[in-house]
């Protein structure tokens, strides 16, 4: 909604109460038109129903305000006597249309001091709940939001099934866009799995001061800026077009912030020129031939705790030639590799079964594709059982590889994968890049989509906006997103920048972290190493847990110290 259609939206809001409640407002010694003055009548409200003013900031709070207005329904109409459960469920049924029943059909009197004490054990539990609501939703907002590791992406610095607390106002809280939706829930309401929210009306995007800027390396959560799912539960079937602040929770590193030139070579980034020096706590992981000499695959990969490995199969049937083989599993069966010059070719890549057995397939015992660190491969090379371990470098075009165009703009020339890619701008808010057929496909969904322009192309023309346009200025900067686990992450290789209006915040703490997790809750298994550990900062990750149960223990023998000595003063 643009600002003049959210003033026409108050205005009217402000109307319908005036007129449901100037009379209720007479009553209560107050004046009419006190009733439709903006804020000043919420507050005149409060004064009313025997509520604290400071209650006024709460119905300007996006999703908070959502239930203090049934509260605010009900606590007007107590207020007049009207305190029954029929009275109750009518005034929140008809979204406090019940209201005007009252103002224009009754003859209520105001009751000047009314008790707040809950009438009954039911109340009570309703009202405490309902505040525990209020200030949950308050903090998960705007200041600190838990947060799951679900894939492996930043496999090992974070790990599946780390459980975080992610900082709103490290880099300045988002105030939610999407007014209407259910609290503290994502995208989908658990167990049903349909949509928790409505599409309108919607506010502008407002992000309030922070107390850092995104640097690179911090380890950011955003929501996914090509989200086009139904919700996070859902296989596309068609493309939905989701609210910002309600497209799926991802998190990554930034290796790239506005303004920075990046290039990634032979896996590694480069940003302007110069090599990312990653923090102490990071843990890339890159993609290895892993070939033995001894042992087996799976007691290596228990070992050396390789939790991403891929098998290599062993083409025993004779009768295919082969770059006839070659052209036969790439073009129908998407392998990406065929490998030794001898009879006994070798592929990877996800294989049913006809084509198991018309190949006469089977598992290599000599070796395999793992994901390893750089600590791991260190200390893999030098073991006695293993022959050689050499790391893959991709070196072919990658389909689907950033900007991957297939709308009929021509994409680039350039042959990129996920090992070599760019160089490339990321834009900063007020830059101005040069546009054409050749740096289009780069700033296509920026300009389009999340700056909101009307682009259009007609041969080489290119139009903003309804104007002939060769260059393009950014209203907002942009970041580059990436996994550590480089050959197993959908990041920005992949789906491109990410905006500024699409930052969350920042992972500050583990508090509980589950091997398992995704393997039913009898193999689940705690990793208490990591508890209570912080995500950022010098050094390898250090626990404060046991200083948490210290403190824990020395709380609870403090409380019944402190309980033993006033019962034993009330027993005097």
């Amino acid at each position: 909604m643009t600002a003049l259609q959210w003033l026409l939206f108050i205005a009217i809001v402000q109307i319908i109460h005036g007129f449901g409640t100037w009379k209720l407002y007479e009553k209560a010694d107050r004046k009419s038109w006190e009733a439709f003055i903006p804020v000043y009548n919420a507050i005149v409200l409060m004064q009313i129903i025997n509520r604290p003013k400071w209650y006024t900031f709460l119905l300007f709070i996006p999703v908070i305000n959502l239930i203090m207005f049934p509260v605010l329904w009900v606590e007007t109409i107590r207020s007049f006597g009207y305190n029954s459960s029929k009275d109750t469920l009518y005034v929140i049924l008809t979204f406090g249309l019940y209201i005007y029943y009252i103002n224009y059909t009754q003859k209520p009197s105001y009751i000047v001091d009314r008790s707040l004490v809950p009438s009954n054990k039911t109340a009570d539990i309703v009202s405490s709940l309902l505040f525990a609501i209020v200030v949950a939703t308050f903090v998960h907002t705007y200041f600190i939001q838990p947060f799951t590791i679900p894939t492996s992406s930043l496999e090992k610095s974070l790990l599946v099934g780390d459980f975080l607390f992610v900082s709103k106002f490290n880099y300045g809280a988002r105030v939610p866009m999407t007014t209407v939706a259910a609290p503290m829930v994502h995208d989908s309401l658990p167990f049903v799995k349909i949509k928790s929210y409505t599409t309108f009306p919607q506010l502008p995007y407002f992000r309030f001061p922070g107390f850092e800027k995104i640097k690179n390396n911090d380890i950011v959560v955003f929501n996914w800026p090509t989200d086009t799912l139904y919700n996070m539960y859902k296989v596309a079937d068609k493309r939905y077009d989701k609210p910002i602040d309600k497209k799926t929770n991802y998190v990554k590193r930034c290796v790239g912030i506005a303004g920075d030139s990046l290039q990634i070579i032979d896996g590694i980034v480069f940003i302007n020129g110069e090599k990312l020096i990653l923090p102490e706590r990071a843990k890339p992981q890159y993609y290895f031939k892993i070939i033995l000499k001894e042992s087996t695959a799976d007691v290596i990969k228990k070992e050396y705790a390789i939790t991403e490995s891929y098998p290599i199969f062993e083409i025993k049937n004779e009768i295919w030639d082969k770059e006839a083989l070659k052209t036969e599993l790439i073009k129908n069966y998407a392998f990406n590799e065929v490998g030794r010059d001898s009879l006994t070719s070798v592929v990877q890549g996800d294989i049913d079964q006809n084509i198991y057995n018309k190949l006469g397939l089977e598992f290599s015992s000599s070796y395999f594709y793992g994901n390893l660190t750089d600590q791991k491969y260190e200390q893999i090379k030098t073991d006695s059982r293993i022959k050689s371990v050499e790391r893959k470098i991709r070196k072919d075009t990658e389909d689907g590889i950033f900007p991957d165009m297939k709308d009929g703009i021509p994409s680039t020339t350039h042959q990129w994968n996920n090992d070599n890619f760019g160089p490339i701008y990321i834009p900063k808010k007020g830059a101005t890049v040069a546009i054409n057929k050749q740096t289009l496909p780069f700033y296509k969904k920026i300009i389009n989509e999340y700056e909101e322009n009307d682009l259009q192309v007609n041969g080489n023309e290119i139009r903003i906006n309804g104007q002939v346009s060769t260059t393009y200025t950014f209203k907002q900067n942009y970041y580059w997103m990436m996994g550590d686990n480089r050959h197993n992450s959908l990041d920005a290789r992949y789906f491109g920048y990410t905006p500024e209006n699409h930052i969350v915040g920042k992972p500050i703490f583990i508090w509980m972290s589950i091997d398992g997790i995704n393997d039913g809750i009898k193999n689940w298994s705690i990793r208490w190493d990591r508890l209570f550990t912080t995500v950022s900062g010098e050094g390898q990750p250090q626990s404060y847990f046991k200083f948490f149960l210290i403190f824990l223990a020395g709380y609870f023998a403090f409380d019944y110290f402190k309980n033993k000595k006033k019962k034993k003063k009330d027993s005097l």
